[in-house]
């Protein structure tokens, strides 16, 4: 069985720890059943499950350590990998940035297990691509789409007495629907930890829609105009913020938040007063791990077993906090906050439409790609439009418009925020639709 259940892998945990010799041992255990379909111009091409399960151990002498890890789970294999580990730890170099392990830790109960996504089986998942792709057929479109389920348990300990375990579930979905001209593209997302929640009909509506809408597509001249990004395209730009929030690369002069000449921009005022971005791993729309510190997105995994908090990073525009290692949290004499598993932004309570009604002109994106760093220390990226780039006039989507490649930064764009809509789940976060005005366009490109 891949997902174990709490009393079973601290049972491994503590057998592991009994075979240690050396001055500190850590143990991860980990384990998910992921199943998944995909299909493209109309037909399912692949489709599968996979069952893993695997074991970590970090053994340490002084500042050397060295890691083993394992998927056989009898005792003798479990004793061998330790003594891997050991041996691995004392032919190593001394970590000089090496902290000693944490002990027991209180954890806050989260609940990110879902029994109906646990519950998906192989007619489950082709059900849900058949309502994507019949109406597609019937309305002579083609469909591209890719749905992802998991169920999973992540479990910690270490010899001086931290133990924690987390059971989740997730389903991802994703829709391209292409007019069969190619000239007309629309796009799609939705993930969640409850597969109750999802309606892949629904999501592949809203795709066929935009792909319906955006052929014959206008080129207008690059510059500077106001849009208003949805979720799925915001939150690309705010993941790449929020994964720059580092406060050692700060302190050494290396991202967005180290002043020039030293020191940091903490608690300096850097957005619109609108702007309020905290992360909370209780929240019930995307409920995180209760532990963090490496691994997961921007480190929210089991990591080094740091309990995770609700953190305020961004408070009416003033940044409020930095995520550390252990070690340069201990070498600045603060607290080690980890990094969060998601962040939500806290919009306001208009929808989509509402931020179009409102929009005398602009550009409405849905999704940006082939993002690149320009410049860490501006946080400046370049990417593409796609799936659906439309002018707005008069309140009013007029006509599609060509593609665009843009040059912004994050930080420079939530200065120029004009409204935030109500937030919605966007690869594990809430981002809600933003309007910004003198958005960076600086070509054009004939991809839909």
């Amino acid at each position: 069985m891949a997902v174990l259940s709490k009393e079973e892998a601290k049972q491994i945990i503590d057998k592991v720890l009994a075979f240690s010799k050396a001055d500190e041992m850590s143990a991860g255990i980990s384990g998910s059943r992921t199943g998944n379909i995909r299909y493209a111009r109309n037909s399912v091409s692949t489709s599968g499950e996979t069952t893993n399960l695997s074991l970590s151990v970090t053994s340490v002498y002084g500042k050397k350590s060295g890691t083993a890890t394992i998927n056989e789970f009898d005792d003798k294999s479990l004793e061998k990998t330790v003594r891997r580990a050991e041996e691995i730890a004392q032919l190593a170099p001394e970590n000089p940035e090496y902290v000693s392990m944490l002990g027991s830790q209180k954890y806050l109960d989260i609940n990110s297990f879902a029994e109906s996504t646990a519950a998906i089986n192989p007619d489950f998942r082709a059900e849900a691509a058949f309502k994507s792709i019949d109406p597609c057929i019937k309305k002579g479109l083609t469909a591209a789409g890719y749905w992802e389920d998991s169920t999973g348990f992540s479990a910690i300990g270490n010899s001086k007495g931290l133990f924690g375990y987390n059971k989740a579930t997730s389903v991802d979905f994703s829709i391209t629907v292409r007019t069969n001209d190619g000239l007309g593209s629309g796009y799609a997302a939705r993930d969640y930890n409850d597969v109750s929640k999802l309606d892949t009909a629904l999501a592949t509506e809203v795709a066929i829609q935009k792909a319906q809408a955006s052929s014959k597509a206008r080129a207008l001249e690059p510059g500077k105009y106001t849009v208003i990004l949805e979720p799925t395209a915001a939150v690309d730009l705010l993941q790449n913020m929020m994964g720059s929030m580092d406060a050692r690369n700060a302190d050494e002069g290396r991202s967005f938040l180290g002043k020039k000449g030293g020191g940091t921009r903490l608690g300096e005022k850097l957005f619109d007063e609108r702007v309020n971005i905290y992360s909370d791993p209780q929240n019930l729309e995307i409920p995180g791990s209760p532990f963090g510190g490496g691994g997961g997105r921007f480190g929210g995994g089991g990591g080094d077993g740091r309990a995770q908090e609700k953190v305020v990073w961004v408070e009416n525009g003033v940044v409020k906090n930095m995520y550390y290692s252990r070690y340069w949290a201990e070498k600045k004499g603060v607290k080690a906050i980890p990094p969060p598993s998601g962040f939500i932004f806290a919009g306001g309570t208009e929808s989509l439409a509402d931020l179009i009604k409102g929009t005398e002109k602009g550009i409405l994106v849905t999704r940006l790609w082939y993002i690149r760093a320009v410049d860490p220390q501006t946080l400046l990226y370049t990417g593409l439009t796609r799936d659906g780039t439309f002018y707005i006039e008069n309140g009013q989507i007029k006509y599609p418009v060509k593609n665009f490649r843009f040059n912004e930064s994050p930080v420079i764009m939530l200065n120029n925020l004009e409204a935030a809509g109500k937030p919605v789940r966007a690869s594990g976060n809430l981002v809600p639709p933003l309007k910004i005005r003198d958005f960076t366009f600086t070509s054009l490109s004939d991809a839909v």
